[in-house]
Order: structure tokens, then sequence, then C-alpha cells
């Protein structure tokens, strides 16, 4: 349940959240503790993209889309081309949703009960959107975290558009460097390991069981 949500000089931002002993440590650690990390390790989030780039978010997902977001300005991509989903169970789950419009960020939320933006799931705004793209005849990439469910849901509609898709899939991950075999994912290729050949993989690529 970890999500780094941003990152500048000596500086790392994690979101996380409280669902097990580590957690719970982490949460008691007083300021100016000591923790050890090993990274950064993997594969991540283009920081390139033709046409606009589409970032869907569901519940902890969400934070790193924020990093990707600063990212992508960063490298000259501009803010009307960049537009946000943000999905969740209620108006709680919706992570970092104040973050992105202060970007300059067009930023489009739903949730499951209907408490604050779209009722329903993220992918309601999100077909409204591509299909509006579509229309235009406008290009588009789709970058997705989150739950499987959302991942697939989001996989399947950049193939559907044979649009490029860049999915973070959610594993655990125990090792981190590609020894234990705990994270692996079905592609096209085979089996591969989230931490190392992943954990954003190929829309097109991703076998799905």
């Amino acid at each position: 349940p970890f999500s780094i949500f941003d990152a500048e000089g000596d500086r790392l931002e994690i979101v996380y959240k409280v669902v097990g002993r580590g957690t719970e440590a982490l949460a008691a650690a007083r300021v100016d503790a000591e923790v050890h990390a090993l990274g950064p390790l993997g594969r991540g989030f283009p920081v390139s993209v033709r046409g606009t780039a589409l970032l869907v978010g569901g519940g902890y997902g969400s934070a790193p889309l924020h990093l990707l977001a600063r990212r992508l300005l960063a490298a000259g991509v501009a803010a009307e081309r960049i537009e946000v989903f943000i999905g969740g169970r209620t108006a709680g789950d919706l992570v970092a949703a104040d973050r992105f419009p202060a970007l300059g960020l067009r930023t489009f939320l739903a949730t499951n009960d209907g408490g604050i933006g779209e009722k329903g799931f993220v992918t309601v705004p999100l077909d409204a959107e591509i299909a509006r793209l579509q229309a235009a005849g406008a290009p588009f990439e789709l970058f997705a975290c989150g739950p499987d469910p959302m991942l697939r849901a989001v996989a399947g509609r950049a193939v559907a558009a044979q649009a490029p898709g860049w999915i973070s899939m959610d594993r655990h991950m125990v090792c981190g460097v590609g020894a234990c075999y705990a994270c692996i994912q079905r592609t096209v290729r085979g089996n591969e390991r989230c931490c190392v050949d992943g954990p954003v993989f190929a829309a097109a690529d991703l076998v799905w069981e």
C-alpha cells in the first residue's frame, strides 16, 4: 500500500495506508528517524506523450500520478494536454484529488456512491473523454495506476482504441530485485517480474487471467 507521491532533490514523499506491521511501524516512526530504502527499482511511466495524456487513478493509485503529471509538465507537455481521472468508492477515497487542479490540470472525479463527481466507476468520465477525442481525430495515451479491475478496464480501452497505454501493475513485491519471483505478471513475452520488468507495462503486452 505504498505510492510515491513526489520526488525533488533529496526529498521523497510517500503516501501509504496502514494495513500491517510494516506500515504501522512506519506510521509510528518519529520525525528524523532513519529509514533504510532500496531504490529506485524497476521501470516507470514514460515522460513523453503523443497527443493528450489521460492519467487514470483509483484509490491510492492516484498518488503516483501526481509525480507523473509534474514530470510530464517538466518535460514540456502543455497542461492542456494532460487530463486526470480519479475514482474511488466515496469522496474520502479520492487521494490527492485537489493537487491536480493546483497544477493547472483538468481533473475529472468519480465515486461509486455519487458523493462527488460522476456517479459510478472512473471509466464513466474516461469513456466520455475518449469518445470526444476519437470524434475529433485527436491522438491520446492512457496512463493508469490503481486496483486490478480498474487497470484491466483501462488497458482494454487502450487496446480497443489502438492507443498507447501504460499500466502500473499492483503486485506485492517481496525482494524488489527480481530474485524471489513473487510479483509475476503474465505478458505476451511470458512471465515477467513487476519489480524489475515493470511495474509499468504497455497495455498491449499484458495478459489477463
